[in-house]
């Protein structure tokens, strides 16, 4: 779809109210409809679109015609079309992890894994390399935040680490080795946005590459690594956390 587009300080309302609807903390889904609806509403009384042209912008994307090329360049993007196959990816991956988690496979890889792990440093390590492997099996972040997040809990648990550790260590690992696999969905993301393959940028992704090993060192150091007060833990049934036996 190809429309010019006329600008008007109004235009400025939907992108200002996704940013307001961000600092209030509104649900992300709302917060989305709101911008595609007010992004909608704007196109049909100031650009002159029909609801059918907007409605297969969403859905194909939009194309820039307005002659200058680095305005074209920035105003063409794809849809929702463009977007169905990493959100594919995303699917498979929730679906797998549903399915390992449901019967019973994560609890039999996590027993295995913390049967080596006699040290907070060991512990953390195998969570480093099971977030990386994550990664890897299953193509998605987000499943290897949520998966080994869920399997390590009640080993840091026992060990009295306090939750911000995990936390820290499925960021370090989870989310940052994400764009160094090029089937991950973020790496298909990265190289289709920076027209860079994955395998390219790798050797130049400092702060990824080293988080992972610096999350390793402070295990074994116990630099930064917090423990749990025991008067902070909350009896059993208050919810919380639960030290384990």
């Amino acid at each position: 779809m190809a429309i010019n587009f006329t600008i008007n300080p109004i235009l400025l309302i939907p992108p200002f109210s996704v940013i307001l609807m961000v600092i209030f903390k509104i649900p992300a889904l709302p917060g989305l409809m709101g911008g595609v609806f007010l992004g909608a509403i704007c196109a049909l009384i100031f650009q002159g679109a029909t609801l059918a042209e907007v409605v297969n912008a969403m859905h194909y994307g939009y194309v820039g015609e307005t002659g200058v090329e680095a305005v074209d360049t920035l105003l063409t993007r794809g849809g929702f079309d463009s977007m169905l196959w990493s959100a594919s990816i995303v699917l498979c991956s929730l679906t797998f992890g549903g399915i390992m988690e449901k019967v019973g496979m994560l609890e039999v890889i996590v027993a295995k894994i913390l049967s080596w792990a006699k040290s907070t440093g060991s512990l953390i390590m195998s969570n480093v390399l099971c977030c990386i492997l994550a990664n890897a099996l299953t193509a998605d972040q987000y499943l290897s935040i949520i998966v080994p997040g869920r399997m390590y809990k009640p080993a840091y648990d026992k060990r009295k680490l306090h939750p911000k550790n995990l936390s820290r260590v499925l960021e370090d690992a989870g989310t940052m080795t994400s764009p160094l696999i090029p089937w991950n969905s973020c790496a298909a993301y990265m190289a289709g946005t920076l027209g860079v393959a994955t395998l390219a940028y790798v050797p130049f992704a400092f702060l990824n590459l080293i988080n992972p090993l610096v999350s390793i060192i402070y295990g074994y150091t116990g630099f930064t690594i917090e423990k749990i007060k025991d008067e902070d833990i909350p009896a059993p049934g208050d919810g919380g956390v639960t030290v384990g036996a």
